[in-house]
């Protein structure tokens, strides 16, 4: 992985780590924007305690936030999940690979049996 791409993934999995942000983040992706009430709704906390889970997703670069007039609204960032996608895909590759040879290193190994 590109070392300059290390830090933005610590921060994206950090944030994702809590239970009350992955729940904010797949009602983003569900839904698009919302208004920061609509995003509290429904949550048993409180207004500040979702504000500061907005702040969290907003510093790992995951949400993006805009005002219009009194209503503050956010929505996910269209690139946020590409540090993830990216090291998946190359997690992926890597240990399928790894046990494609495990199969073949196996499969030499094991004795053939006869037909009786």
């Amino acid at each position: 992985m590109a070392t300059s791409q290390a830090p933005r993934l610590d921060g994206v999995f950090a944030a994702l780590a809590d239970p009350t942000r992955r729940k904010i983040v797949e009602r983003l992706l569900a839904a698009g924007e919302l208004s920061v009430g609509d995003v509290a709704a429904p949550f048993a906390i409180s207004t500040q305690a979702i504000s500061r889970h907005l702040q969290v997703l907003e510093r790992a670069g995951l949400i993006e936030r805009r005002v219009e007039r009194q209503w503050r609204y956010v929505r996910m960032r269209s690139d946020a999940l590409e540090p993830v996608e990216s090291w998946l895909s190359r997690q992926r590759r890597y240990w399928t690979a790894a046990l494609d040879r495990l199969e073949t290193t196996a499969a030499l190994q094991t004795p053939k049996r006869r037909k009786s």
